[in-house]
């Protein structure tokens, strides 16, 4: 039987994705509300429109949910990979875990102070822990 220890740090950032989503819409409704904006009349805005109107902070919780749509759906699908081939244990499992909390750790830099250095730093890293996981379900399926 497969292990499925390599799908709990898969639960773990998607249940992370939905915490930004929830601070996303508490401090970005209000920030349309006190800009005087009314979704009603909103019609064919982009998400640039919104960086020219509201405050940064309440648009950094909005670019960071995007950001948790973007590369953590390679991490998704790798994930399953290992977990279908019977190969999410080990080193597999310890980079899964690194890449969530280090993804964590970029949310919560990205929403607070939104400083790119570290952002950067922790971007790298996590990338990093991808790459290793890729490498590992590539061998393991070739």
């Amino acid at each position: 039987m497969n292990d499925l220890a390599i799908l709990q740090p898969v639960i773990v950032l998607i249940g992370w994705t939905l915490v930004m989503l929830g601070w996303m819409f508490a401090t970005r409704l209000p920030a349309l509300s006190k800009a005087g904006i009314r979704m009603s009349g909103l019609v064919g805005t982009k998400a640039s429109d919104a960086d020219r109107s509201l405050p940064a902070q309440a648009q950094w919780k909005a670019h960071n949910y995007n950001h948790l749509l973007e590369q953590p759906t390679i991490f998704y699908a790798v994930c399953g990979v290992l977990a279908l081939a019977d190969a999410g244990r080990g080193a597999a499992v310890v980079l899964a875990w690194g890449y969530v909390i280090l993804r964590i750790a970029h949310s919560l830099v990205q929403a607070t102070v939104n400083r790119v250095q570290p952002r950067f730093v922790l971007f790298v890293l996590s990338s990093a822990c991808l790459l290793a996981l890729t490498a590992i379900a590539a061998i393991t399926v070739f």
